[in-house]
């Protein structure tokens, strides 16, 4: 299904549909501020499943993100974070950038695996966040990667809803999205490391 959606001003009934689908343990893509997304609610094991087999990947070696609607989700997947970090992650976010933390607990039990990290998304798009809010808990984040061999991403929503619609419940056409992926930045060792270099550049917010 294609579920066309104003980037500006999202209507809350089509927002709710998409909200509706993920507590059934469906599978959706959606914008971001960077790359088309593909993911699912992060309780929904069976969820969680499709979208590792839909990316040929296995499930406890995965290195997905949680999109969340603000930072007041950290401390249910994270370890405590020192205050240099919170900051910069403060002021960087909504933006492109995915934090790579250290998980508690809460994130093995979630993924049936010994994951030790956790990447932490808050995308600057009103879909993506009113998702999430009203979904009540972040969703599972895999970026949507192109087959050419030149380009990585596909930006038309159109031609993901035409490669992805048998495997997927909705797709969420808000828009034509990016061609580079968020900044992923490694705070484990205390650092900011950056991982690989995407959309958002990190030296102004430090």
């Amino acid at each position: 299904m294609l579920l066309r959606i104003n980037p500006d001003k999202p209507n809350f009934e089509e927002i709710a549909e998409v909200v509706t689908c993920l507590r059934d343990g469906g599978v959706v893509i959606y914008p971001t501020d960077t790359v088309y997304g593909i993911g699912c609610d992060i309780n929904k094991q069976r969820a969680v499943e499709r979208v590792c087999k839909i990316k040929g990947i296995n499930p406890e070696k995965a290195n997905f993100s949680f999109i969340c609607s603000d930072l007041s989700h950290l401390a249910d997947f994270t370890k405590p974070i020192d205050t240099v970090t919170y900051k910069v992650m403060k002021k960087a976010l909504p933006g492109p950038f995915t934090f790579i933390l250290e998980a508690n607990n809460n994130v093995p039990k979630l993924f049936k695996s010994k994951k030790k990290t956790v990447g932490i998304r808050i995308p600057d798009n009103i879909i993506c966040l009113e998702i999430v809010r009203q979904l009540g808990n972040p969703i599972m984040s895999t970026s949507v990667h192109d087959d050419d061999e030149i380009i990585e991403y596909t930006t038309d929503p159109e031609l993901i809803h035409e490669k992805y619609r048998d495997v997927v419940d909705i797709v969420i056409a808000g828009g034509y999205g990016n061609n580079e992926a968020s900044t992923v930045v490694d705070c484990t060792e205390g650092d900011f490391e950056i991982i690989r270099q995407g959309l958002g550049i990190l030296d102004q917010y430090i």
